[in-house]
């Protein structure tokens, strides 16, 4: 497929040619005739030249890449480049009347139409139908504002060169005013096509935005799973784009990667519909009402990044108590500890209000990261061995494998799978398998931290 901007230059291109070759046979038989009719139309033809290649030059302008100056692009050089276009009609309507009105008072006029008159009157009503329906074609593949002026231009020059036929041929049975009446006709059409285009330019110029996209967009939108509402919603043409943004609200508990994937989620939907539209999606967290306290709380700490465990959330003669366990660097200052969490818990009433209860108890973080290497096969497997014989006297743990142990500076660091009845609740399971990890650390003294993961079996 061809580039937009190549195939709106080529048209221009085309125009320009064709708009040469119809003024200069006009010019030619309105001079060799004396009709003001086709003066007029080659008047009109000339000045369309003129228009044509300043809307040239606007498409190449407009075709330029956005830059620090232009963030949003040179499109809208289109449009201005429609304005003068649209004061040209305007300005050829007021010459063709003064021309036209002393003809029609009673000054002398001397009309004598001639085969080339009519010739090239005919022709160029079937060469403008023929530019008209294809540059308003292009013009709706491409969006082009200017082409889309130079339709309409080819539009009413043929309706205008029928008009001016008409009235070579009142004129030809002797009807003299017939040219003057003709040219009148002529600039009473130019004018109206002049209102047509430049209402619509200056919808483009002052980003009006296209009837009903808006309403359709913030469907689309309102569709997108995870979005809450269409808080605003901008939108303005430019050129063959139309550019916005959206302002939507999310659930403020959603982590920061599905609200990315939302937005993006919903930059496709409309795009799905209308490609031509690109938005910047802006998204606001909101609270909503089916939020509960544990996720409240476990939201202001993940904000304030301080892992916390063992929420505990309770009612208690109306009043409600919430108590944790917060994870902080062992190795800092009792004061500075204290700071943050302190910080947490104003946090946590600012929230669930003031009458609320906070209970907080620091515990040293452990270590994210620590250095190791496998230990020898065999105290591996003398870790494995005990590891299966605890299993047998819990009870329900069973098939204990997958057993890793690293040494690192801290101690050994142990991690294996087990086998449990699936029916069983979380709760049960976590129980279970803390208790072999505490046997497990009773045996061996050095193990600073064991991991078992349970998984359900499948017998």
């Amino acid at each position: 497929m061809q580039d937009n901007s190549q195939i709106k230059e080529r048209a221009a291109l085309v125009s320009i040619g064709v708009k040469i070759l119809l003024a200069a046979g006009k010019l030619a038989a309105g001079l060799m005739s004396g009709s003001l009719a086709l003066l007029s139309e080659a008047a009109n033809n000339i000045g369309d030249i003129a228009i044509t290649l300043f809307s040239f030059i606007a498409i190449r302008i407009a075709n330029k890449p956005a830059d620090d100056k232009h963030p949003y692009g040179y499109a809208k050089v289109e449009a201005l480049a429609a304005l003068i276009e649209t004061g040209f009609f305007f300005a050829l309507t007021i010459y063709i009347f003064a021309q036209a009105i002393p003809r029609l008072t009673g000054q002398d006029t001397d009309v004598t139409p001639g085969i080339l008159s009519f010739s090239v009157l005919i022709i160029s009503i079937a060469v403008d139908s023929i530019r008209w329906y294809s540059l308003k074609k292009t013009a709706q593949a491409t969006k082009s504002d200017v082409l889309a002026a130079d339709a309409i231009h080819f539009g009413s020059d043929a309706i205008a060169a029928g008009l001016a036929l008409i009235g070579l041929i009142a004129v030809h049975f002797g009807f003299q005013q017939g040219d003057a009446l003709a040219a009148i006709g002529v600039a009473i059409f130019i004018a109206i096509t002049g209102f047509s285009l430049g209402h619509r330019t200056i919808k483009t110029l002052i980003d009006a935005a296209p009837p009903g996209l808006t309403d359709r967009i913030k469907v689309i939108t309102r569709a997108v799973p995870g979005v809450i509402a269409v808080d605003s919603l901008r939108l303005r043409p430019a050129g063959a784009e139309v550019l916005g943004d959206i302002g939507i609200a999310v659930p403020r508990t959603l982590p920061l990667e599905r609200v990315a994937e939302i937005k993006s989620d919903i930059t496709a939907a409309i795009q799905k519909f209308y490609p031509e539209v690109s938005v910047t999606v802006a998204a606001r967290p909101i609270a909503l009402d089916n939020e509960t306290v544990l996720e409240r709380v476990l939201l202001i700490a993940a904000k304030r990044h301080v892992p916390i465990h063992h929420v505990i959330v309770q009612e208690i003669d109306g009043r409600t108590s919430v108590s944790f366990d917060a994870e902080i660097d062992g190795a800092m200052p009792h004061a500075q500890a204290h700071e943050i969490v302190s910080g947490l818990e104003i946090d946590v009433r600012r929230e669930l209000g003031a009458d609320i209860e906070v209970e907080s108890h620091m515990e040293p973080l452990e270590p994210r990261e620590l250095p190791g290497h496998n230990v020898p096969d065999e105290i591996r497997a003398e870790i494995a061995a005990a590891l299966s014989k605890r299993a047998s006297e819990v009870g329900i743990i069973s098939e204990v494998h997958n057993v890793r142990v690293r040494k690192t500076p801290a101690g050994l660091v142990v991690n294996y799978h087990c086998r449990v009845d699936p029916s069983l609740s979380v709760e049960e399971v976590h129980d279970h398998v803390d208790d072999l990890d505490h046997m497990a650390q009773a045996d061996f003294p050095a193990i600073v931290r064991i991991v078992g993961h349970a998984e359900p079996d499948e017998a």
